[in-house]
């Protein structure tokens, strides 16, 4: 198998510039889908291609396109996603599955399969043969990836929900206590008689606001918890 030659120089500086949220990694899933969908697609088509159907090669090619981009995008990053932007995504493509390599195979193939069958060429019933036992194998590859991204989605969101919980506790903190300074000042302008009069009113401005943190605070919580 051909290897992209990727190596970690390459992946790293997309994930170092974009940051990581709930769209981020619904574009990450999304493009490892469109893998799955655009290979079936090419290799359905690349069969067609070979039995003679008028524009089969030209779709085929189109899917080979979009397979090739979500998976440079993934893996090398994009103006939408970081490519490789932890240990578990970087293991699922140069570790253990070797997804990238295989991948990268898989798009060679297909690209010569292609062209063995436009220009008829005797081999391109193997090539075609060869890309379509690994078809299988690789969607396994495929599959297996996207649920890491599913995973690395799952974690971030959990992460973002304790952060907020966290902001949200040290808000309501601030809040118990500027209340309790409010208080404070209430009754200094009480005991002050006139002349506390309009630090009354400023008291009890500061009284409405910190009871709307709050209202805010537990809805925010509320949402946290969900």
């Amino acid at each position: 198998m051909q290897n992209s030659g990727t190596g970690k120089s390459e992946t790293t500086s997309a994930a170092d510039t974009k940051p990581l949220s709930g769209e981020v990694f619904g574009a990450l899933i999304n493009l490892s889908g469109r893998r799955r969908f655009t290979s079936q697609r090419l290799v359905l088509y690349a069969v067609l291609a070979s039995q003679g159907h008028a524009g089969a090669t030209t779709i085929a090619r189109e899917a080979l396109a979009l397979f090739r981009g979500a998976h440079t995008a993934l893996v090398k990053g994009s103006d939408t996603v970081p490519g490789i932007f932890c240990e578990e995504v970087r293991e699922a493509y140069f570790g253990r599955l070797d997804g990238d390599a295989q991948i990268v195979y898989f798009i060679n193939l297909a690209e010569r399969t292609l062209n063995a069958i436009d220009d008829s060429l005797r081999d391109a019933p193997a090539l075609l043969e060869e890309l379509v036992r690994i078809t299988t194998p690789m969607l396994s590859v495929l599959n297996q990836i996207t649920s890491v991204y599913e995973e690395q989605s799952k974690r971030h969101a959990l992460l973002m929900k304790k952060q907020l919980r966290g902001i949200m506790t040290d808000i309501e903190t601030i809040a118990k206590q500027a209340k309790m300074v409010s208080f404070n000042a209430r009754i200094v302008a009480a005991r002050a008689g006139q002349a506390g009069k309009e630090f009354s009113v400023v008291a009890g401005v500061l009284s409405n606001i910190t009871t709307e943190i709050d209202d805010l605070v537990k809805v925010a919580l509320s949402g946290a918890a969900a």
